[in-house]
């Protein structure tokens, strides 16, 4: 097999992206002769963080289908479907891929669809424990379906399902970063309990209202906090924070540019429940509290956040009453050292090991297989 050459297609978030780049990664790894395109969604967060990666990227005037489904506005959304479906088959056309790979969002439904009417043996990966609309119509045209938990069956097909888990991003692991020097990059004392606060790659509004609504309790508590706000909240949070008075304990960025640093600083981790999220919290042995989004399509937040509840691996506080209860149950949390070990440990223990390993020689493996 000679320069083997590999579509990977998909975003819109980075629970996408991070796997798709660490998919690609791995397979540069294996094979340094690789040459990888990425096809996404025009105007996606996926035209800027794929560049910044190192890859090519195409994008495609793809958006994702309006509920309820009969909306009328999902038919000039079915025509760039159309559309993009056959930029797709140009692209295949001239790029030529040995194989391709979807890892859902918009654009990954354009370009599977049309590689597998081209012949190109096609491979999935779904990170959430529901699976998507996207995944769950290509699963059908696809060879592998790589997963990230147990019980699948009941949305793919079960002679194709392998269990890898969900690709996270290597940096976190540095084995040398030691937690002293994690909260001094914060400018905080490793011996105070610390929670990390993080809404995902956009932020969080119910996140951020939380902490607004408890500022004195945060003030008042023996604990730091680690608050990444999003740059959506970027203005509002400094307005509030200005009118309120920052807490000495309490630390406010809009991004955390250095996720090694905030990790290995936290005995306790506050997030949405986004797969690529869980994966690297399991990965890390992270104590965890969930608050799962309720916008996203089928609720799979919340079934990614209850596979781990259910094991008594994280907790969990619903969007609604997270403003009211989210904070002081943080604050109770992190300073239960039994609770917090036994939620490490049964994290760790459903955490999968290189699985963007796994999943690159599932996409050699069919390449070489045709």
């Amino acid at each position: 097999m000679q320069n083997p050459r590999i579509i990977i297609s998909g975003g819109g978030t980075g629970g996408h992206i991070f796997p798709a780049v660490s998919i690609a990664n791995a397979i540069k790894s294996l094979r340094p002769d690789a040459e990888i395109l990425f096809v996404g969604a025009m105007d996606r967060m996926e035209m800027q963080r794929v560049p910044q990666a190192g890859y090519k990227i195409v994008g495609l005037p793809v958006k994702g289908l309006i509920r309820p489904l009969w909306n009328p506005k999902n038919i000039g959304i079915l025509i760039d479907f159309l559309k993009s479906k056959r930029l797709v088959r140009k692209i295949i056309r001239d790029f030529k891929p040995n194989v391709a790979v979807g890892v859902g969002g918009y654009a990954s439904a354009a370009t599977l669809n049309a590689a597998y009417d081209l012949g190109i043996p096609c491979l999935i990966q779904e990170q959430n424990s529901f699976a998507g609309l996207t995944n769950k119509t290509l699963a059908r045209k696809a060879s592998k379906i790589c997963v990230a938990y147990e019980g699948m069956e009941r949305f793919f097909p079960a002679d194709r399902i392998l269990l890898t888990g969900n690709p996270v991003r290597q940096n976190l692991l540095s084995p040398s970063l030691n937690k002293e020097e994690a909260c001094a990059h914060f400018s905080f004392n490793s011996n105070t309990p610390t929670v990390l606060l993080i809404g995902g790659s956009l932020g969080a509004r119910t996140l951020n209202e939380s902490v607004l609504h408890s500022l004195k309790e945060i003030k008042d508590s023996n604990v730091q906090f680690i608050w990444q706000t999003g740059s959506y909240y970027k203005e509002h949070i400094a307005q509030e924070i200005q009118k309120h008075g920052q807490p000495s304990n309490l630390y406010v960025t809009d991004f955390i540019r250095s996720m090694d640093m905030a990790y290995k600083a936290a005995d306790l981790v506050i997030s949405r429940a986004g797969a690529s999220s869980i994966s690297e919290l399991c990965l890390l042995g992270k104590p965890s509290i969930f608050v799962p989004s309720p916008n996203v399509a089928e609720d799979h937040q919340t079934h990614n956040a209850m596979a781990l509840v259910r094991k008594d691996a994280a907790l969990i506080v619903k969007d609604s009453e997270a403003e009211d209860k989210l904070i002081p149950l943080a604050l109770k949390t992190v300073k239960d050292t039994p609770l917090l070990n036994s939620l490490g440990k049964n994290a760790l223990s459903m955490a999968f090991v290189n699985s963007d390993q796994k999943i690159a020689q599932e996409v050699l493996q069919l390449i070489v297989n045709k």
